[in-house]
């Protein structure tokens, strides 16, 4: 079981190398996913900036957890093309503010990040539940987590069950019809196809799933 003040540095730097190996993994998938109502880069994308993430932390030397999200997300903005990297190093950045210059954080503090996180995603893409993008995954996964975190649940188990609601929200997004991003210019031709935002949302946090678990 996580206990309280588990979480830190070391944990922040496993999720970014994570993110990296299940976005390489994952890397073609994405990129038919986005080839249907995108640009067809998603996968490459993600990948290229979370290498550069992995590269950036590799070099740093002992900072808190908080200043080693908003240093991911710094470099996902300038290593990242298309939307995703604006919005997901938005989304670290805002979650690393939260921690500033404390050395570990626990659950609840976590929930914090998170929906920072959500906040910045949603203020930056203008976007709400039902436009199908990142936020259909994101914003279930966050209520989630700070429902079962508020009810006492182990952070574990409540990681799982926030990723279960982002994974859900993901194939959730096949029927919509896109009302954000290149997607919304199909219009009714969006319909049918599943997010690759949502998609490799789901994917970042099954990796910070598998982060916090390996520091139990």
């Amino acid at each position: 079981m996580i206990t309280e003040r588990d979480l830190d540095a070391a944990t922040v730097s496993n999720w970014m190398r994570e993110i990296e190996s299940v976005i390489r993994a994952e890397r073609d998938h994405l990129v038919q996913l986005d080839a249907a109502i995108g640009d067809g880069d998603h996968g490459t994308n993600m990948l290229r900036g979370f290498e550069a993430v992995v590269q950036a932390l590799g070099a740093d030397s002992g900072s808190p957890p908080g200043r080693l999200l908003v240093l991911a997300g710094r470099t996902l903005v300038s290593s990242v093309g298309g939307a995703s990297g604006p919005l997901w190093g938005s989304a670290l950045r805002s979650g690393g503010r939260v921690l500033g210059d404390q050395a570990t954080f626990e659950g609840q503090e976590l929930v914090e990040v998170l929906a920072a996180a959500l906040a910045s995603v949603k203020d930056l893409g203008a976007a709400s539940p039902g436009d199908k993008t990142m936020v259909d995954a994101l914003e279930p996964a966050v209520d989630t987590l700070r429902e079962r975190v508020a009810a006492g649940a182990p952070l574990a188990d409540a990681l799982d069950e926030a990723c279960a609601a982002a994974e859900a929200g993901g194939r959730a997004t096949i029927p919509m019809q896109a009302r954000k991003g290149r997607a919304s210019y199909l219009g009714e031709r969006s319909i049918g196809h599943q997010d690759p935002g949502a998609t490799s949302t789901g994917l970042i946090l099954r990796a910070l799933q598998r982060a916090v678990a390996t520091g139990s």
